[in-house]
């Protein structure tokens, strides 16, 4: 039987990768992880939290599922993207999938388009009903700095590993993702050193890749490559 450990990003939770896993889960029937990492989850409380126990976390989670299958895959979004990337060096991970890996952060240009839309809503008061400014006020107002200097470690601490990875890599980036650039999937296929790898842009697509409206296409690139050679 298979396995597969899917992990969130930073100040998020499950539900960020959950709609993915329930596709796997439905359709191959394999056992999905989708862990909520140390301080995460819907109301998160990371202070003080250091960035070695949220990998600390995956890995004993990913622990579980080699003890059980002989194939076990790996899914990582945004920062759980970095983790999955430190976890398919150091154990015998069979597929490794990015979704808006966290290489690098904040697209300032997407950004600023994203701040157009929210001033037009704010100028007609209906800013609270604004789906983009709920997720930039919770990842930049609601965040500690302790967090966030923790999250910067960890991206720094994971790209010197990229060149170690040797199995074959998913790599998704939404091109127009306001907190993960698209520069950000170019570094990891030109850093990540295995020969078998693929980069896939969903041009409409957002930060939240699984929740977006080219999620169909997100799941058929995915399965196609998790369940290639693997039938």
């Amino acid at each position: 039987m298979t396995g597969c450990l899917c992990i969130h990003g930073f100040t998020g939770g499950p539900y960020e990768v959950e709609p993915l896993a329930k596709h796997l889960q439905q359709t191959f029937g394999w056992e999905i992880q989708v862990p909520a990492l140390p301080g995460h989850g819907e109301t998160p409380e990371l202070k003080g939290i250091k960035f070695k126990a949220w990998i600390q976390h995956a890995e004993n989670e990913l622990k579980k599922l080699l003890n059980e299958h002989s194939e076990v895959y790996v899914i990582g979004f945004s920062m759980g993207g970095m983790i999955a990337s430190y976890l398919a060096v150091n154990y015998p991970v069979n597929k490794l999938v990015l979704l808006s890996a966290a290489a690098y952060y904040i697209n300032p240009k997407q950004v600023l388009q994203d701040a157009r839309v929210m001033a037009v809503d704010l100028y007609h008061r209906r800013l609270a009903e604004n789906e983009l400014y709920t997720r930039y006020k919770k990842k930049f107002l609601g965040t500690p700095l302790s967090a966030a200097y923790e999250f910067r470690k960890l991206v720094r601490y994971v790209r010197p590993h990229l060149q170690n990875i040797q199995i074959p890599v998913l790599i998704v980036q939404g091109e127009s993702d306001g907190i993960v650039p698209v520069k950000s999937a170019h570094y990891l296929y030109n850093h990540i050193g295995s020969e078998e790898k693929k980069l896939c842009f969903l041009p409409l697509s957002k930060h939240l890749i699984c929740h977006d409206c080219e999620f169909n296409t997100l799941t058929e690139e995915v399965t196609s490559f998790l369940v290639k050679d693997s039938l």
